[in-house]
């Protein structure tokens, strides 16, 4: 599914590529609009992922302090974050609108679970 990373009302990365790492989603480096991004000196430790680098969003004159997360050399253990960013501090992660669920690339269909069918109720659309 295609998500995005919006602050501000604008839509700050953008990718159908995300992995999701302890309920944030990572997104690839190359999905970012890097006009609204600047590095931060701040910088974190995770005993499992390493080394925590930040960045700054700049959007409409106004600043989000340390915004975005990034693990430049990651432990062996957390390499699937490599060259990915997360977010927090009010960025929304949000699937694009129109967007249908997939699972796996591949559609997800709605289905009526077993209470609803035993009970008679109509079935969600499809």
């Amino acid at each position: 599914m295609r998500m995005q990373a919006i602050w501000n009302d604008t839509v700050v990365a953008e990718t159908d590529q995300t992995i999701v790492v302890e309920g944030n989603h990572y997104f690839p480096e190359e999905s970012l609009h890097r006009e609204y991004f600047t590095p931060s000196t701040s910088m974190t430790i995770c005993p499992w992922k390493g080394m925590a680098s930040y960045y700054h969003l700049t959007v409409d004159g106004q600043v989000n302090r340390d915004a975005a997360w990034h693990y430049r050399h990651p432990i062996p253990l957390a390499r699937r974050v490599k060259n990915r960013v997360a977010f927090w501090h009010g960025v929304r992660i949000e699937p694009v609108r129109g967007e249908r669920p997939t699972r796996r690339g591949r559609p997800v269909r709605r289905r009526p679970g077993r209470y609803a069918a035993r009970r008679g109720q109509a079935a969600l659309p499809t």
